[in-house]
């Protein structure tokens, strides 16, 4: 690592561990890149804490910073992780050089569109779901229409999996009785990347884009056209990710 790395701080989605979720991008990010993957503390303890709240994900966000002596760094956040990652922005803009949000699963009710929160309300009824059903729903509902789902991979699910209908359901809650404050937002001026897979549902996340493009100052949007949640840019195309990440990161050092 470089003396003068970038330091950044990712966090993963709600299904992912942070380790398989970013291991190709952190390969192609390099040995300048002083990077921590963080998990969501939503799996801190066998089940998510009863009390759960994106205020609990700012302050883990805040913790891992100090830990490593960061007093400004950058931010990636992809789904929970994003709407994590816009919570702490809102919270805590001052800390950050650049925010890289990818699909965040909730940016707020504030100036929803009549389409985007009519299908963000569709995600309540996985709250009466569990198991393989409500994780099926889970995914559709994230998909644009006609695209497939991505198929479980063969053979017995990794151990991790066993928390994941229970973290989902936590997760939700919090979204459907919390907001996010854009006019805090509106107040951090650094660079914004948000990616876009051209197979999600088009009614949530590209709606959210352009929301959200209306809230930040420096805000740029790149679709990734074959792409969509389950088999996200950072996965499957990490050198590209890593490339917008650099420029990015480089924009945010300059200003």
């Amino acid at each position: 690592m470089k003396e003068r790395a970038w330091p950044v701080v990712l966090l993963p989605g709600g299904i992912m561990p942070a380790g398989p979720a970013y291991g190709a991008l952190l390969e192609e990010l390099g040995e300048d890149v002083d990077a921590r993957p963080k998990e969501l503390e939503v799996y801190a303890a066998a089940a998510p804490p009863p009390d759960y709240s994106l205020a609990i994900e700012v302050a883990g966000i805040t913790r891992i910073a100090d830990d490593a002596g960061f007093d400004r760094f950058h931010l990636v956040g992809y789904s929970a992780g994003g709407a994590a990652s816009l919570a702490f922005a809102a919270s805590h803009p001052e800390r950050l050089l650049s925010l890289a949000l990818m699909e965040p699963a909730f940016a707020g009710w504030r100036e929803m569109t009549d389409p985007e929160r009519s299908h963000f309300e569709r995600f309540r009824s996985l709250l009466n779901m569990d198991g393989p059903e409500m994780l099926a729903e889970f995914q559709a509902l994230q998909l644009a229409p006609g695209v497939d789902p991505t198929p479980s991979p063969a053979g017995p699910p990794p151990p991790w999996m066993a928390k994941r209908p229970a973290a989902v359901h936590a997760i939700l809650q919090t979204f459907l009785a919390s907001d996010l404050d854009l006019a805090a937002l509106r107040s951090f001026d650094g660079p914004v990347w948000f990616a876009v897979g051209g197979r999600s549902n088009p009614d949530y996340y590209a709606r959210m884009a352009k929301r959200l493009a209306r809230v930040f100052q420096d805000f740029t949007v790149e679709s990734f056209p074959d792409r969509h949640h389950f088999d996200p840019p950072h996965r499957i195309e990490p050198a590209r990710v890593a490339a917008s990440l650099r420029t990015l990161w480089a924009r945010a050092e300059r200003a």
